[in-house]
């Protein structure tokens, strides 16, 4: 259903509404909260990990705008079920079983970041975020701003007010769907209580960088899409017989192969019981991975179709569209800095991280 839709919702008013009741109604929102709060603790219990990984390939094979939206809630849900002081955490569980999507915008707008200030008890909130995905369906949004000492303060905050969203400037040539654009929080007031723990929580590891697998699941979803729109023009074309496009067929899945196997292994590991700081390590070489299959498929799917590759309107064009911007997500050059940081320092083979 959701990849039937993904052609016509390919625009900038393009509707994921649909999308998004789908996933209500089949019980996707819900399945990331913890199992004691009647979810399946996809992405929030280790024994969900696979599952979490499962899904957010399924929805980035149908469409990788909806499976953007699906893993911003997911993580959300996580910070939450994290940082969230029990209330709070009663309170969005009830929330997402009633069918509640949650998102996380990290992106200040530079002439205007997000701050905030305590007042008595509550909190007032200024500034703007911008490339905030889900504008119009998101209904709660961790967002962070500066605490003590400028540590990043985790806040959930409602963000149903249609006059503070403005996706008018979402210009990119991929990820249209998504309505990401500009949220203005200017004298939203919020409870102390919507603080999700304290300054600093949100960097803490494996947790933070750790959990880019997330999205790097949904990166692979779509690769896997584009690898099975090759295979079926070239069998249409009668092409598959063609030793030059069968090196292509297998260097794509070999690169798809490799990537599912580092990913299984992060979202494991990442989301295993008193998991070790050094496992965010992991997360990052597999995202490195990840991009470098995704980029495989591509070049790849270029090669073996040449300019069919690039018709306008047609599910190929389109899923490389949105994958290739997706892939930008978020400061690929800083993480994998990071990662060579820990390589280098600690002398360790990856199979020790």
């Amino acid at each position: 259903m959701i990849a039937s839709r993904a052609a016509n919702a390919d625009r900038y008013d393009g509707d994921l509404g649909p999308d998004v009741d789908l996933l209500r109604s089949e019980g996707w929102l819900r399945a990331c909260l913890k199992r004691d709060d009647g979810g399946r603790g996809w992405g929030t219990e280790p024994g969900g990990a696979q599952a979490a990984l499962s899904a957010l390939r399924i929805l980035g094979r149908a469409n990788l705008s909806a499976a953007r939206l699906f893993e911003g809630h997911m993580n959300a849900v996580k910070l939450v079920a994290l940082y969230g002081h029990p209330a709070l955490r009663r309170n969005v569980a009830e929330d997402v079983r009633n069918g509640a999507l949650l998102g996380v915008w990290g992106a200040d707008e530079p002439d205007n970041p997000l701050g905030f200030s305590r007042e008595m008890d509550t909190v007032r909130l200024t500034g703007a975020k911008r490339f905030a995905s889900g504008l119009g369906l998101v209904d709660y949004a961790v967002v962070s701003a500066p605490g003590l000492d400028g540590q990043p303060q985790l806040i959930l905050a409602p963000v149903g007010d249609a006059p503070r969203a403005d996706a008018s400037g979402w210009r990119m040539a991929g990820m249209q769907a998504t309505r990401s654009g500009r949220y203005d929080f200017h004298d939203l007031i919020l409870a102390t209580g919507d603080l999700l723990g304290q300054p600093g929580d949100y960097l803490r590891e494996p947790h933070f960088e750790g959990g880019v697998w997330r999205y790097c699941a949904a990166h692979l979803g779509g690769a896997e899409a584009l690898y099975q729109e090759m295979l079926e023009a070239l069998s249409a074309r009668g092409r598959t017989e063609d030793s030059d496009q069968r090196r292509r067929i297998v260097a794509c899945a070999t690169a798809l192969e490799t990537a599912r196997l580092w990913l299984t292994r992060c979202a494991l590991e990442v989301e295993g019981p008193d998991a070790a700081e050094s496992k965010a390590t992991l997360s990052l070489l597999g995202r490195e991975v990840v991009e470098n299959a995704c980029r495989t498929v591509i070049d790849q799917v270029d090669r073996a179709l040449g300019m069919a590759a690039h018709e306008q309107g047609s599910p190929i064009e389109r899923i490389k569209r949105d994958l290739a911007l997706f892939l930008c997500q978020a400061a690929p050059d800083a993480k994998r800095e990071r990662a060579a940081s820990v390589l280098v320092s600690s002398g360790r083979l990856v199979e020790g991280l």
